[in-house]
């Protein structure tokens, strides 16, 4: 008989949904099914019990060909690597544990390398944003409870969140919402007509890159003054009903994706969007949260606030933090060629970067922690496969509205695989042996 593992919690995207329910074959080795998840992170669990999974590091040879190391040589090559570079690049952080991270900080530190993390090619102008103005913010559960006015805008989570709705934003009957999605009002922004947006009771498709405008305008409707016959495309009559709807309700929210956070105006794009959020709060409740993507991108913003007061490019290499994105993000470092070696954990840079940056990882020294092969890794001199985080290691992880949430353990990885963690701890030892501080 089956045995299932409840309460498990999806390391996929920041929605972090905890109700997923697995079920193990009669030793308690082999996943059999995924229930409750949806079709992206049920494969993440099953691809953990891929029969040509990579369980061990493999070196890129002269060739091009790949030759299998121990994980001993990795955590020396690694260790070199880091070691011998004046200012090395160590990006990721997004797809691991608080703790991993907690590790890879004191490593970076050591090494005096530039520390950068995903946002900085998606919520980074949130982060930004957040610093400058504050944020009026909520967690999901407040919203699935509360909010009957919901804004999308610039995302679309019916495909890159797709439990958003059913868990916590448009479906759920909570307290004050016991109806579910007919409590509630949908507003959707975003120039095409994605599938998030058919579900809307509003669509404002506005004009590509008018996000800040658009802004202008709610702000000018809610509070009553005049506006000119079209805005970014959408006529006043229109804008003036999207906001007579968001103050009418008793709780509104305003979640947004890269689409505005990446659009023309970036940071102000959000200083604007917070700014309606408090305009709204005059009327009623409102909140705002954006919607980020790895499932622990959050996590490794905060354990950079703790650590070092900012949450994303960080440069150690004078042995003081600072912070100046644009100049010390990753892709910057590397179009500048300013870093001398690239070390990848969590993320896949090879996936994302412009070509030009991922050019340069390739004919630096680098290596790619992840269980996957993945673009990155096909580029990187060293690929280490681990353990995946949430299925075969537990660990601490951000849920994109901040509340930390403990992932379960639910089998054992490989014989002898590592997790990040470990590695990690392996590769800090050296680091210290080598320069005689350990």
């Amino acid at each position: 008989m089956a045995k299932i593992v409840t309460d498990v919690v999806c390391p996929f995207c920041g929605t972090l949904c905890d109700d997923l329910e697995v079920a193990l074959d009669d030793s308690g080795e082999k996943i059999l099914e995924v229930y409750n998840a949806c079709a992206i992170g049920a494969t993440k669990f099953l691809h953990s019990q891929a029969e040509d999974r990579l369980t061990r590091p493999r070196m890129k040879q002269e060739d091009g060909s790949w030759k299998d190391v121990t994980y001993d040589e990795a955590v020396e090559y690694t260790a070199k690597m880091l070691v011998d570079a004046k200012k090395p690049l160590m990006y990721g952080w997004s797809s691991t544990s608080c703790s991993a991270q907690s590790i890879g900080s004191e490593l970076g530190e050591e090494v005096g390398a530039c520390m950068d993390n995903t946002a900085t090619v998606c919520h980074g102008s949130t982060l930004i944003a957040v610093q400058d103005v504050g944020v009026p913010s909520a967690t999901l559960g407040e919203i699935a409870n509360r909010a009957d006015r919901v804004v999308f805008w610039g995302c679309n989570p019916a495909h890159a969140h797709p439990r958003h709705m059913s868990r916590y934003s448009i479906f759920p009957r909570g307290f004050f919402t016991g109806k579910g999605s007919k409590s509630r009002k949908m507003v959707v922004v975003d120039p095409r007509k994605t599938d998030t947006a058919k579900m809307a009771d509003i669509h404002l498709q506005l004009e590509q890159g008018r996000d800040y405008e658009l802004l202008s305008a709610i702000r000018i409707a809610i509070r009553g003054e005049k506006l000119p016959e079209t805005v970014a495309g959408i006529p006043a009559k229109t804008i003036k009903e999207v906001a007579d709807t968001l103050k009418s309700g008793r709780f509104s929210v305003i979640f947004f994706g890269m689409g505005v956070t990446h659009s023309l105006g970036k940071n102000h794009n959000i200083d604007i969007a917070i700014a309606v959020t408090r305009d709204l709060n005059d009327y009623t409740k409102a909140a705002i949260i954006p919607m980020r993507g790895h499932y622990n991108v959050t996590g490794s913003g905060q354990v950079w606030g703790w650590q070092f007061g900012y949450p994303f490019c960080l440069d150690l290499s004078r042995g003081f933090p600072r912070y100046n994105p644009g100049d010390s993000s990753s892709n910057d470092l590397l179009i500048r060629d300013e870093v001398d070696a690239v070390f990848t954990l969590g993320s896949d840079p090879g996936a994302h970067f412009p070509v030009g940056s991922v050019k340069k990882i390739a004919q630096l020294p680098s290596v790619c922690i992840d269980p996957h092969i993945t673009p990155t890794s096909a580029v990187s001199k060293l690929h280490v496969p681990v353990a995946f985080v949430g299925v075969e290691v537990g660990g601490c992880a951000y849920r994109m509205d901040n509340v930390p949430i403990e992932t379960r353990k639910v089998v054992e990885p490989p014989e002898g695989m590592l997790t990040d963690e470990e590695f990690l701890a392996k590769v800090l030892d050296r680091v210290k042996k080598i320069k005689g501080v350990a």
